[in-house]
C-alpha cells in the first residue's frame, strides 16, 4: 500500500496531506470537504480533484491544515493536494495539466507580508511632516 505526504503553504498557513488508496474521500482537519464553508474556499480546494478525474476516486485524503487566513489555508490545502496526486500517480501529463491552469496548483507562493519598520506604525507609513 502506497501512502504519500507532502505539504503545502500559503503566507502563514500550513498544509500536510496524507494520500493513500481508497474510495475518493477528501477530509480536510477531520471534516468532509462537502462541509467546508465558506463556499469559495471549498471550491478552491476542489480544483485539483476535478483536474484530476479519476485518479481522485480511487484515493483517500486526508489534510491537517493550521495557520493563517481561510483562503491562504484553502490555497494551502489546494497545493499539498495537487503535489500528493501527482506523487501518487507518477503521470508527467497530470503535473502538465496542474501547471497549465495554474502555476500556483504546483509551485508555492513565496510572498509575504511586508515587516513593519521601527517606530513607524505600518510597513510604508511615514511619519506626518509639518511645515509650521
Amino acid at each position: 500500500m502506497k501512502v504519500v505526504h507532502v505539504s503545502g503553504t500559503r503566507k502563514r498557513a500550513t498544509a500536510r496531506a496524507t494520500l493513500k488508496p481508497g474510495s475518493g474521500v477528501v477530509k480536510v482537519n477531520n471534516t468532509l470537504i462537502e462541509n467546508i464553508q465558506p463556499e469559495l474556499a471549498r471550491l478552491k480546494i476542489r480544483e485539483p480533484l476535478l483536474l484530476a478525474g479519476e485518479i481522485a476516486n480511487k484515493v483517500d485524503i486526508k489534510v491537517n491544515v493550521n495557520g493563517g487566513g481561510v483562503m491562504s489555508q484553502a490555497d494551502a490545502c489546494r497545493l499539498a493536494i495537487a503535489r500528493a496526486l501527482v506523487e501518487f500517480s507518477k503521470d508527467k501529463t497530470l503535473e502538465k495539466r496542474f501547471l497549465e491552469y495554474d502555476r500556483h496548483l504546483m509551485v508555492a507562493d513565496v510572498r509575504r507580508k511586508e515587516v513593519c519598520k521601527p517606530n513607524i506604525s505600518k510597513a510604508r507609513k511615514k511619519r506626518q511632516k509639518s511645515y509650521r
